[in-house]
């Protein structure tokens, strides 16, 4: 029974993955490309907005977010990583690229983060953290080492989630508790920063404890 759920455990998470990416792309291309509702609280910023530009980066701040989840779920894939060496180089080297041109729109657009300077200050933290943790994944596949370089993907992938969890902890405490939305949204910041940390440690101690060095063959 534990084999079997475990089996359907990945398909189950890749769809639910696909399923949020659909909604990002359609919410913020398609149903708001002017990101209006999102705008509207990014009050008192110390610097213009050149607007235009603004949005063409967060368009493709967010496409490359939904790819580079997109590409590193697949690597996950015990399946993909036996039967498809190749392609799991590559997609590797994709994902690498999309985190690249996540970290780069996000430099650009942190000045103007909503909360002010204490938020765009921890994004560009996240930016260096996380592209040092993607590259540190692929200094140890290059020296062998499929242990470390599987954990460094997984604390790596954990960032692809960190708009998710921001607007999920800010969601919670704007609508549920009642408090003003910049603290919320500030709080949502830092809460995801400590929950990619921590999911990761998780998964790493409690998934891939025993997993087996497939590439060492």
């Amino acid at each position: 029974m534990a084999k079997a759920t475990k089996s359907y455990a990945y398909p189950l998470l890749l769809s639910a993955l696909i399923i949020y990416m659909l909604y990002v792309v359609l919410a913020n291309l398609f149903f708001d490309p002017q990101a209006a509702a999102f705008l509207t609280h990014k009050m008192n910023l110390k610097r213009p907005m050149n607007l235009p530009i603004w949005l063409n980066v967060m368009h493709i701040h967010v496409g490359a977010a939904c790819l580079a989840m997109l590409t590193g779920a697949l690597n996950f894939s015990s399946k993909i990583l036996r039967n498809a060496r190749k392609f799991h180089r590559v997609n590797g080297y994709l994902y690498v690229i999309f985190v690249f041109v996540v970290v780069l729109t996000s430099g650009y657009m942190a000045p103007y983060s909503t909360g002010g300077k204490i938020n765009s200050m921890a994004f560009n933290l996240v930016s260096i953290v996380w592209l040092a943790m993607t590259i540190t994944a692929i200094v140890q596949i290059k020296r062998k080492q499929v242990s470390k370089h599987r954990k460094w993907m997984v604390r790596s992938y954990a960032f692809c989630f960190t708009n998710l969890f921001i607007h999920l902890i800010s969601f919670i405490l704007h609508e549920g508790v009642g408090l003003r939305y910049e603290s919320s949204y500030t709080f949502g910041v830092y809460g995801a920063i400590l929950l990619n940390f921590l999911l990761a440690e998780l998964v790493i101690r409690y998934v891939y404890v025993k997993a087996p060095n497939e590439l060492n063959k």
